[in-house]
């Protein structure tokens, strides 16, 4: 697992290792107690690309056909936070909701990349939390403004493998310990590397920009207080809080 990480004014990506991080220097490397150490968000994305209706639990939860492309919509990187880290409930919102998603971190610049060449520009895997103000998405008709406030991007805690073997993950989101969303990336409609031709096809990805892969059924409501968990299977645990605007 790769995290990213601040000592001081100093921030870097190290290793984790148990309690450990390790951290490169080239001819040299240092260790850090993990306790010692602030946790930042594992990527800086210059966009997050959002797949909706991807799983076909979460199709038939909402009584809607497969879809026969990837619907795609964007998060600004303003509302990224890394794992323990608070969603900030809107004043404006009167519903918002969960939504657990395995996502992908971008190694490299790239554009028009095949499925069968997908795993060259992966750098890893982490959990995903797209975040909505459910009531304002059914205002508006569209999704940006319910995605896009800030704080509803949460990610990490690291950034898993890019040899990770993800066609088949139990994926999970618990609400103050009670399970929510159970179930397994098997029930992903379109996998990673077709996502990630499908959207290089459509857009330059960067370094570091994140596709988050869609949600499985279960999504549902947060209130402030809320502790939320996202766990995906051999990737991690994402946990963050919900608090009140000031």
């Amino acid at each position: 697992m790769i995290g990213r990480f601040k000592y001081d004014n100093e921030i870097f990506f190290g290793e984790v290792r148990g309690d450990r991080v390790i951290v490169d220097r080239g001819l040299y490397s240092d260790t850090f107690m993990l306790p010692d150490l602030q946790l930042l968000p594992p990527a800086q994305p210059s966009k997050i690309i959002c797949v909706g209706l991807n799983y076909r639990d979460h199709a038939q939860e909402l009584g809607m056909p497969v879809p026969d492309e990837p619907v795609l919509f964007l998060k600004p990187p303003s509302a990224v936070i890394g794992s323990f880290g608070r969603i900030v409930y809107p004043l404006i919102s009167s519903r918002v909701d969960y939504e657990g998603e395995l996502a992908v971190v971008i190694g490299k610049r790239c554009k028009n990349i095949r499925a069968s060449e997908a795993g060259s520009v992966i750098m890893g895997y982490t959990c995903f939390n797209d975040v909505t103000a459910r009531d304002i998405q059914k205002k508006d008709g569209q999704w940006t403004r319910s995605k896009s406030f800030d704080t509803f991007a949460p990610v990490g805690p690291y950034i898993a493998d890019p040899a990770l073997e993800v066609s088949e993950l139990s994926i999970k989101t618990r609400v103050n310990g009670e399970l929510r969303q159970d179930s397994n990336t098997s029930n992903l409609i379109f996998d990673v590397p077709y996502l990630i031709e499908f959207i290089s096809g459509v857009m330059t990805l960067e370094r570091g920009d994140i596709i988050s892969t869609g949600t499985p059924s279960g999504i549902g409501e947060l209130s402030v207080g809320d502790e939320v968990e996202v766990e995906i299977e051999n990737v991690g645990i994402l946990k963050n809080t919900v608090v009140s605007q000031d």
